[in-house]
């Protein structure tokens, strides 16, 4: 199995944290949003994953550590690492197409926005699966179509009539992705184009009508890490999914002085905690010190002092230093408020 993952975006909706580092590698609740989702999917499948096929953006941006980063990603799992660029913003079909030279054999596609929960299996006999998520509102989201054999016959974004509930969260299996792959050349040669890009929708809805069976499969959780909002609130929920499967997400090595931890929480390494509470829904990352402070539902990044505070509902980066009063904040890496 491989995995083709396009992530050349900047994730301008999560700034500032999304300045210095790739949405993908924000981490919530210890883990970055893309090595958590590609955990799940290599538990989804149940079969060893041989590629990992990165779509990134320029070098300035996605530069060598980032590429650094993706590699020990894949060596986790034992895969081969492909890195391939998109220098334009041209869609998402144009961004799977950068990874042509991998585009052959079973494959997932993921989009590394979100992070799933789902218990079942999926039939991979078909021709392709589209994970999807059952929604009260369709009219805001892509949903699919489903014929009387609950195949998916067509893609409908934000439809004004009910077509269905089930939204697309971009997630795709493909039996032979070699056929993705001849139908969006289809696409770019007719210069098929929405809003200046060529989209992943236009050379699914063409495998269809050429007679591919496409499947639907369904995630129980579907958490958005778009924004600052939503990543503290997704760090809440996966919080407690941790607590409840009873994992343990304090280190041994935690410095607790004087102070209270409140379950949910992820406690890295080498983290000192003095005179403080903290929890619950906190994650606080390695090499961090928390002093004379209040903190809950928040992120704290890597080789961050925070002292004084009383917050809730906060993202602090890495190598931040903060002290202060405010009951909300939200800085990105190298910031301080002293």
């Amino acid at each position: 199995m491989k995995l083709i993952i396009p992530m050349a975006g900047r994730g301008s909706r999560l700034r500032p944290h999304t300045l210095t580092v790739p949405k993908p590698l924000i981490k919530i609740a210890g883990n970055s949003i893309l090595s958590q989702l590609v955990l799940d999917v290599s538990k989804l499948v149940e079969e060893p994953i041989e590629e990992m096929a990165f779509v990134l953006g320029d070098e300035k941006f996605f530069g060598d550590e980032i590429v650094f980063e993706l590699k020990k990603l894949a060596k986790r799992h034992n895969a081969k690492v492909s890195i391939y660029r998109q220098l334009s913003p041209l869609g998402t079909g144009h961004a799977i197409m950068c990874a042509e030279k991998s585009l052959k054999g079973k494959a997932m596609v993921i989009y590394p926005d979100t992070l799933i929960k789902t218990n079942t299996s999926f039939n991979k006999n078909a021709d392709a699966v589209i994970w999807t998520k059952e929604v009260e509102n369709p009219e805001a989201y892509g949903v699919i179509k489903l014929n009387t054999e609950n195949s998916v016959v067509d893609l409908v974004e934000k439809p004004k009539d009910k077509v269905s509930n089930l939204a697309v969260i971009g997630l795709y299996y493909f039996k032979d992705i070699s056929q993705l792959k001849t139908q969006l050349q289809k696409v770019i040669e007719e210069k098929i184009i929405h809003s200046g890009e060529y989209q992943i929708n236009d050379g699914l809805l063409k495998m269809m009508k050429s007679g591919q069976i496409f499947k639907v499969a369904k995630v129980s959780e579907w958490l958005d890490c778009g924004n600052v909002k939503s990543s503290i609130n997704s760090n809440k929920k996966m919080l407690e999914f941790h607590h409840n499967d009873k994992n343990n997400l304090v280190s041994k090595d935690v410095n607790l002085i004087n102070s209270k931890i409140v379950h949910p929480v992820f406690i890295d390494k080498n983290i000192t905690i003095e005179n403080s509470t903290v929890g619950p829904h906190v994650s606080i990352h390695k090499n961090t010190k928390i002093i004379h402070s209040e903190i809950s539902n928040s992120i704290i990044g890597e080789s961050t002092i925070v002292k004084n505070a009383t917050i809730s509902d906060s993202m602090i980066g890495n190598n931040c230093k903060y002290n202060g009063d405010y009951k909300s904040i939200s800085i990105g890496d190298f910031s301080e408020l002293i």
